[in-house]
Order: structure tokens, then sequence, then C-alpha cells
């Protein structure tokens, strides 16, 4: 069979294959959040939420703006997950940053955005990003303009890497949740699993498997 990757491995490690047949046994996750992260603590609003806040599902993304298939999953599955479930108040959505590496351009792509979302451009600056594809710190000045931000102020921001403490929080939590790569994906009840164990998707998967989880968690039959 061949080898089918859908995510990109973090600098730090060797990628981990996820092979075709996989689909078809997602890792279900009962996790222990005991030492680690409550379901409270894992749904909780940071200010980078797309969304009904009460939608009963929540799919949190761990991801890397340098990441070929982060990018992909922004241009081709996230659109359709967007209009017919958080658009329709049924799924909240969370991002939460993963730098593959302590250093470079995804960091610092990840400060950016953040440095945006101080003057409430979070989402702009973040959709900017995933694309244009480009990385340099003419580019993320040049958005800075054209969406208006205040150019001083984010210049220092990016430039003194505010928010770095944070960013790598939360890549703390992705891997506490067992990724070691981008993008990666949690699907999980927002009041709480219940009976229903999260799921765990390791990849830039194709919608239907995320309209297949989704359903599942809504309690409805998805359609064929």
């Amino acid at each position: 069979m061949d080898e089918v990757v859908t995510h990109c491995p973090t600098a730090l490690r060797r990628p981990t294959p996820i092979w075709l047949g996989a689909w078809l046994a997602l890792l279900l996750l009962a996790p222990d959040w005991s030492g680690a992260q409550s379901t409270e603590q894992l749904v909780r609003d940071d200010g980078r939420m797309r969304g009904d806040p009460n939608a009963p599902v929540t799919l949190i993304e761990y991801s890397d703006f340098t990441c070929g298939y982060c990018a992909k999953f922004f241009r081709e599955t996230w659109p359709r997950i967007q209009a017919n479930y958080v658009q329709t108040g049924k799924v909240r959505f969370l991002y939460r940053d993963y730098p593959r590496a302590f250093r470079g351009p995804g960091l610092t792509a990840a400060v950016a955005a953040r440095c945006a979302g101080d003057q409430s451009r979070y989402w702009v600056m973040h959709d900017r990003l995933f694309g244009s594809g480009v990385f340099t710190f003419a580019m993320f000045k040049h958005h800075a303009t054209r969406i208006g931000l205040d150019l001083p102020s984010f210049t220092k921001c990016v430039r003194e890497s505010h928010h770095a403490e944070a960013i790598f929080d939360d890549r703390a939590e992705g891997v506490k949740l067992g990724f070691r790569g981008t993008p990666g994906f949690l699907l999980l009840r927002t009041q709480g699993a219940g009976e229903d164990p999260a799921v765990s998707l390791p990849g830039a998967f194709p919608y239907k498997v995320f309209q297949e989880q989704i359903e599942r968690l809504l309690g409805a039959p998805t359609e064929k």
C-alpha cells in the first residue's frame, strides 16, 4: 500500500506516516485529563474562536502557518466546515499554535498573527498568512498595513517576539495530546465528552472525515 502523509512533521522528530486504511480507524481518545488538560481548559476561548460560543461541538486545530498541509486544509476543507457547521451554529472553531521549530518563520508568523490580535485583527491576519504563503517580515508589515494596523506597535510586537511563551504553551498542549506534526485536530463535545470520546485527526483529512465525526458528535446521521 502506498504511504499517505497528511501532516507536516516537527523539525525535532521523524515523520509518523498515516496510512490510507487508517481513515477507518481514527484515533478515538478517552483522555485522562488529570495532570494534563481538563475539557474546560481545552475548549477555552482565548480570543481566537470562530462561531457560536455555545455551539455543541468544538473543533480545535493545532497548526503552523508555514505547513503545506495546514494550508491545504485552509484552502480545501475549512471553507466547507465553516459554511456547513460553524456559520450554522453547530461547531465552534479554535486555533492553537504549533510551530514545528523553536525558531524561524513558523514561530514569527504565529507571533505576527497574535500581534494583529492585540489590535482585534487576529483572524484577518490569520487568513492572509495562510492565503499568501509568504513569511517574510516585509510581507507581515504589508499585511499589517493593508488591514489597518498601527504599524509601529505591530512592528515592535513582532520584533520583540511578544506572545512567544503563549505560543509554546499551545504547542506543549498539542504534544500532550499526542500530535507530532501539523495540522492536528481535536473534535469533542463543548460541554464535556460524556460517553463519546474525543476524536483526534492527526493530519489534513478530507472533508468527509470531519463531516462524519462532527455528525457523530451531533447525534445526526451523515448525508450520503
